[in-house]
């Protein structure tokens, strides 16, 4: 029996992991590129619009300059991300080309998304592109990210840019089969999660996958960033917006058509029920959060029955620097996030304060985003 997506895909993002990308010598694995290529061609001449999302670049930097370790400063990562980067694209440019096929680079940062003006340039650039009927291929700015403005894997970003394009489905694949229920010692893959669970998690912790990679492990362990937790994390970002998501493995033969067609290939994450706004999932997941406000019980309760703002005289204290209309996550006293929003309130302003009744709202209901991490 095939299996039966919400709607009709008429958008997809595909990220691609750096095992599916490289050998174990850190060079391009073109068998599978060439299978990538085409089969992400097939797909946008049903006029389907696709995205890639595409790891690989520090790995390829590395094979370049034959390197067998990653690095672990900075400089030398962003070093060898921007001679991976071109790499990449050349093989991409290339083989789209043999395809009939325009590509075009987008590397992007956590600025992009968490500043409110740059994401939604962000897109408008990619509806331009795919208007023209041209591919975005999309990748973490290693090259000028710094700990402050990293995803810290693709997974993330993937979901991120689902999200923003409003996708249909997402795609993650890696070198994995998908995800495995791992009880009693045994390995039984799900066809289909609905939601992902405390106990679902606990499958995911700790691993960086659930299957013996295709690449020498010693080589791995310097390719990818992500994992199993990376890609549930990521998995909630995008079925919070109502985008369904799988993960697959790569190297399966014509994977993403098969797919498409509705094989039960690898696992199916559900959407929740209920699609958050685009406005309440930007600060829920594409912002970051400039610091924290702690309230006092009583405004935890409040809040927790929801529909209402955070009124100043619930606030107790504030952590780190944030400026009005920056986002927020809001804490109790005990340290639990309960929500995050946007502040009506800097950090200057709060402090100049004497009197807090009768004044604004520290954060108003439209723009605060009940917790459930």
């Amino acid at each position: 029996m095939l299996r039966k997506f919400p709607g009709k895909v008429k958008r997809i993002i595909i990220k691609v992991g750096s095992s599916v990308i490289a050998t174990d010598q850190m060079k391009p694995r073109m068998a599978h590129l060439r299978s990538l290529v085409a089969q992400v061609s097939a797909i946008r001449r049903r006029n389907i619009d696709v995205i890639l999302v595409s790891s690989g670049a520090i790995v390829l930097g590395m094979g370049e300059l034959n390197r067998k370790h990653r690095s672990s400063d900075l400089a030398s990562l962003q070093a060898l991300a921007a001679i991976g980067q071109t790499v990449l694209m050349r093989k991409y440019d290339e083989l789209f080309k043999r395809n009939k096929q325009k590509c075009a680079q987008l590397l992007l940062t956590w600025d992009d998304f968490d500043n409110r003006l740059r994401h939604n340039n962000a897109r408008n650039t990619l509806r331009t592109m795919l208007e023209w009927g041209v591919i975005p291929v999309i990748n973490e700015n290693d090259t000028i990210s710094t700990d402050e403005i990293k995803f810290g894997d693709n997974d993330k970003l993937s979901a991120l840019v689902a999200s923003l394009v409003q996708a249909d489905l997402l795609v993650l694949l890696s070198d994995v089969e998908g995800f495995y229920d791992l009880k009693g010692g045994e390995k039984k893959l799900f066809e289909e999660i609905k939601e992902i669970t405390r106990e679902i998690e606990g499958f995911a912790s700790g691993r960086s996958s659930h299957s013996v990679s295709a690449v020498n492990p010693t080589a791995k362990k310097h390719m990818s960033k992500g994992g199993m937790a990376a890609k549930l994390d990521a998995i909630k970002v995008a079925t919070q917006a109502k985008i369904p998501c799988i993960i697959a493995n790569g190297e399966t033969e014509d994977v993403l058509l098969r797919i498409l067609k509705g094989e039960r290939i690898g696992t199916l994450f559900m959407e929740k029920e209920e699609k958050v706004l685009a406005r309440k999932h930007w600060i829920s997941f594409g912002a970051k959060p400039k610091g924290s406000v702690i309230v006092d019980n009583g405004a935890r309760q409040a809040l927790l029955k929801g529909g209402k703002s955070l009124l100043l005289p619930g606030v107790v204290g504030w952590e780190g620097h944030f400026k009005k209309d920056d986002v927020v996550v809001v804490r109790d006293e005990d340290d639990h996030e309960i929500a995050r929003g946007i502040t009506n309130y800097s950090t200057t302003m709060l402090q100049a304060i004497e009197e807090k009744k009768g004044q604004r709202e520290l954060i108003h209901c439209d723009n605060l985003v009940l917790c459930k991490r």
